[in-house]
């Protein structure tokens, strides 16, 4: 079909990293990709009707998107994950087929390709060996999950902020990936926390050399320094 030919020679980079079409034959790959079409969203759009992600399914070609939750009063707010590059929401509609309560965000300007989540559903059932790709994905999301939960009821606030820097800082360019440019907001529904309860953390981190700010841009200037202060507090809980 002319239109999956174009999607596999415009995004090369997303058929081959993506876990959806890992080893898949290529003719059930062609059509599978045959099913999406293209999206653009701007930067700071909300996507808060569930129907949108109930009828169809997503992969994300390039920019960010933070999937999260809110309090019944609208007055807490968590983020529950940042979606990037390769990777698809929504996997409980798709699994379950029920809808799924839960905001997204595009951080970014976002550019996805999106499915019919019935045709996506369909070609899952004629196609069983493709749930193995799937089912790794979901187990990942599944295991950053649990361990964040694990972080919000078990550590203090300091320690998760050291961590979250240190889990998305690239070594060699120092760049922090999902979590580059993202204000002192963000990062606090990120923790769990507050924006003036984590700008005091920062500040900190930033007397001791840690890190570098400039407005709202954090930059690792010693990884090594938080890699001690992480194992020191995790001391602390032995």
């Amino acid at each position: 079909m002319a239109g999956e030919n174009i999607l596999i020679s415009k995004y090369p980079e997303v058929i081959r990293n993506c876990v959806l079409f890992d080893k898949l034959p290529q003719d059930s790959r062609d059509l599978l990709l045959s099913l999406f079409h293209e999206e653009t969203w701007p930067k700071n759009t909300c996507i808060v009707n569930h129907e949108k992600f109930f009828f169809h399914f997503f992969l994300i070609i390039s920019g960010r998107i933070k999937m999260y939750q809110v309090d019944s009063f609208g007055e807490k707010e968590i983020t529950l994950f940042i979606l990037s590059k390769n990777d698809v929401f929504d996997l409980f509609c798709l699994l379950d087929g029920n809808e799924h309560l839960v905001y997204y965000e595009c951080l970014d300007n976002v550019k996805v390709l999106a499915a019919p989540m019935g045709e996506v559903r369909k070609w899952y059932n004629q196609n069983p060996a493709a749930l193995k790709n799937l089912l790794s994905y979901a187990g990942k999301q599944l295991r950053l999950l649990e361990n964040y939960v694990s972080d919000i009821t078990f550590t203090d606030l300091s320690t998760r902020i050291i961590k979250l820097l240190i889990n998305n800082v690239n070594t060699t360019s120092k760049d922090l990936g999902k979590i580059n440019n993202l204000s002192n907001k963000e990062i606090a529904f990120l923790v769990g926390s507050t924006r003036t309860v984590v700008n005091r953390h920062l500040q900190r981190l930033k007397s001791n050399g840690s890190i570098r700010i400039t407005r709202n841009k954090l930059e690792i200037m010693d990884l090594s320094k938080l890699l001690q202060l992480l194992e020191t507090s995790q001391q602390k809980l032995i």
